[in-house]
């Protein structure tokens, strides 16, 4: 369908369209969410998925994830959108069962686009071994399309973002830059190379790095999606009860991000995530302005930040390397607060 433009279709593209995380906050002030002695994970930590116990050997993971077009085609569209709300899952360590459709279209328009949307969900959901099982769908001017997924896992082996460990290593599995390139296809164009380059990494599970993170014991996991890898890695860093000192010249950076920054093709989740994270984000050194916006741009299908015992994050790295995570790298590691730096606080060292 060479001839559709979904990205002009919507205002905002991807999880830069989430609401702002200062207003969302304001939403949910003073609210009491009921909860029972099933629920082993809520809204308390700002954790990836909620998580519900059946019995002693299995619980349910519950998470949704929807958004705009990020990207002119329907069917790449739909494969970015299943393979984003997915991750969640991954990020706990568990695995996807079932998921049911969530989708906006507008039907005046061409029905065979949201065919094609359908399409990539179906074929994305199929190589995570889940089914699409049901749906809901309403006629709105704007196109969203995601998924509410169900996963299992053994309630002894949550890796929840609560658990980072002092001296571990961070090691992160994608490249950042997704909003920034994002806005290219929307607003400008990109070449072929990196435009392949970025739906290569926006359509890639995190289900394989999440089997090895299990395998190499990790104590903790995010997905860095729509708060970028500051308002992530803050909650990480703050439901953990630790500090994250990040350099940022080892951050994977996807394929003409940098040059995207420097023609201003920045997302308006770059200043909501900086209002986000600003009593907890610390900068040291000399500061490099186009590698700052990359750690607030909002990810759309990011890869998975894990925080790893530092004697298995060699293994742990080159495992993920090899087996398709060709960027993943350490980027920093798991420090105590102190009298200088208060839990919560994510330090960038651009030395």
């Amino acid at each position: 369908m060479s001839n559709v433009r979904l990205t002009q279709m919507v205002k905002s593209a991807g999880c830069a369209a989430k609401i702002f995380p200062n207003i969302l906050n304001e939403a949910l002030k003073g609210l009491e969410w009921k909860t029972n002695r099933n629920v082993l994970v809520d809204f308390a930590g700002r954790d990836d998925a909620g998580i519900y116990k059946i019995n002693d050997e299995l619980a349910l993971i519950h998470t949704t994830d929807f958004f705009t077009p990020v990207v002119d085609d329907p069917y790449t569209f739909g494969l970015i959108a299943a393979a984003n709300s997915l991750s969640d899952v991954y990020a706990m360590g568990g695995t996807a069962i079932n998921a049911l459709n969530i989708v906006a279209f507008p039907q005046a328009e061409d029905v065979k686009i949201l065919k094609e949307i359908f399409r990539g969900g179906i074929d994305k959901t199929a190589e995570a071994d889940c089914v699409i099982i049901g749906g809901h769908s309403i006629d709105i001017p704007s196109i969203v399309y995601g998924l509410a997924v169900t996963g299992t896992i053994n309630p002894d082996r949550i890796i929840g973002n609560n658990s980072a460990k002092e001296g571990d290593i961070l090691i992160l599995t994608k490249g950042l830059g997704t909003g920034i390139l994002n806005n290219c296809i929307k607003y400008s164009d990109l070449t072929i190379e990196i435009y392949n380059d970025l739906i290569s990494s926006m359509t890639r599970l995190n289900k394989y790095a999440s089997a090895l993170m299990i395998k190499y014991n990790a104590n903790s996991c995010t997905d860095v999606t729509g708060f970028g890898l500051a308002g992530h890695s803050m909650q990480m860093a703050n439901s953990s009860k630790m500090v994250f000192e990040f350099n940022i010249n080892q951050l994977p950076i996807l394929n003409g991000a940098l040059d995207a920054i420097r023609n201003n093709m920045l997302t308006r989740g770059d200043k909501s995530n900086r209002i986000y994270t600003q009593n907890f984000v610390v900068l040291k050194g000399e500061i490099n302005k186009a590698l700052e916006h990359l750690v607030y741009d909002p990810q759309t299908s990011g890869g998975l930040l894990i925080s790893v015992p530092e004697s298995n994050a060699e293994k742990l790295l080159k495992e993920l390397q090899s087996e398709g995570d060709e960027v993943s790298a350490v980027v920093g590691r798991v420090i105590s607060p102190d009298n200088i730096y208060k839990t919560g606080t994510i330090i960038f060292n651009f030395n």
